[in-house]
């Protein structure tokens, strides 16, 4: 299966706890941290949500 690399690039301080219980579901818990994720729609629907706090890398 294909995979999305994301990378955290804003702090999750300030943001509602669904948005951070949203990260580390992802596995995010540092800015500038990348993580390799399958590329599946709930996977989508997760970053979709706190697009505001992570950018998806080549």
């Amino acid at each position: 299966m294909a995979t999305i690399k994301v990378k955290q690039v804003r702090s999750s301080i300030g943001v509602p706890i669904d948005q951070k219980k949203t990260l580390s579901a992802l596995g995010l818990r540092k800015i500038s941290q990348i993580i390799e994720i399958e590329d599946t729609h709930s996977n989508r629907g997760m970053i979709k949500k706190v697009h505001h706090l992570v950018v998806v890398v080549d």
